[in-house]
């Protein structure tokens, strides 16, 4: 180090040698250098997260496919049965018929609590915000989770059983067992295993009439398609129960409802007046009974 103007002085310059020089921008170590601590959310976390959504929903959608829902008797409005939700609402249905969540309090039980519970699960990511991702080091966010669990499974258990016990004070079958047992009943004896109504589908009257190559040609198709089954307009099987030849010539050339006038369009697409007039006649004699 110079001291003074003097150029013949020795200058010496003073340092660290235990500082390197620099190399410019220093790269930060990737989260891999520290496992267990924490990781990107974007695109790692979010990764996995997408892959166990696409294998849980997959798992349903096998679940449905293999087993789907039977369709059981109709429900019955006079019926003397205790009603009872679904499996997965067990819990907040034992919920609401806990004395302050029901009853003067019925506004704190629905909104009060559940608008607690549901606000702290959206603030989570806001309020637990340290790097620990294992959960016996998050003491707080763990014992919640452990708490919630608990209480459903509770909340389940104690709906289900006190249904039970209702059923058997009131000498009641579950509506179940009912089900299972009719149905079995019914296959014995070789009948329907459901009581829902079953439509008749009706068949196309004259199917090999010259008049249905006419009604493709009139472009009916695009409303009412090839097997007159109905697509962005109605069905025209059994049509001939409600109208008539001259009925079905006047929608034809008036229109009626959502349908416009077809009569020059059919003209248009090449059809005679005699050949709307057998069309008529061909719809006319699509009837549900012959």
């Amino acid at each position: 180090m110079a001291h003074g103007d003097n150029s013949k002085e020795k200058v010496v310059f003073v340092g660290d040698s235990r500082v390197r020089r620099g190399n410019g921008f220093i790269t930060p170590p990737d989260y891999s250098a520290y496992p267990g601590k924490s990781e990107a959310f974007i695109p790692n976390f979010l990764l996995k997260e997408w892959m166990v959504g696409v294998v849980v929903l997959v798992g349903i959608l096998v679940l449905t496919i293999s087993e789907p829902a039977p369709l059981g008797f109709p429900a019955k409005a006079t019926a003397t049965v205790i009603p009872m939700p679904d499996w997965y609402f067990l819990f907040l249905y034992q919920y609401l018929k806990l004395p302050y969540a029901s009853g003067s309090y019925i506004v704190l039980g629905t909104l009060g609590v559940t608008g607690v519970a549901f606000g702290a699960l959206l603030l989570a990511p806001f309020l637990d915000t340290g790097r620990e991702r294992r959960f016996y080091r998050r003491p707080i966010a763990s014992s919640l989770m452990f708490l919630s669990l608990a209480a459903v499974i509770y909340l389940t258990n104690a709906a289900w059983t006190e249904y039970k016990h209702e059923m058997a004070a009131t000498g009641q079958i579950p509506e179940d067992i009912q089900r299972e047992e009719k149905a079995a009943e019914n296959k014995a004896k070789g009948l329907p295993t459901s009581s829902a109504p079953k439509s008749e589908e009706l068949a196309i009257v004259d199917k090999d009439d010259p008049a249905m190559a006419l009604f493709k040609q009139a472009t009916c198709v695009t409303c009412h398609a090839t097997d007159l089954k109905g697509g962005g307009g109605p069905s025209l099987r059994g049509i001939g129960d409600k109208y008539d030849k001259e009925g079905i010539l006047t929608i034809i050339k008036e229109g009626t409802g959502n349908m416009p006038k077809m009569y020059d369009v059919a003209i248009e697409a090449g059809l005679s007046e005699q050949d709307v007039d057998d069309l008529a006649g061909w719809l006319a004699k699509q009837k549900s009974e012959q």
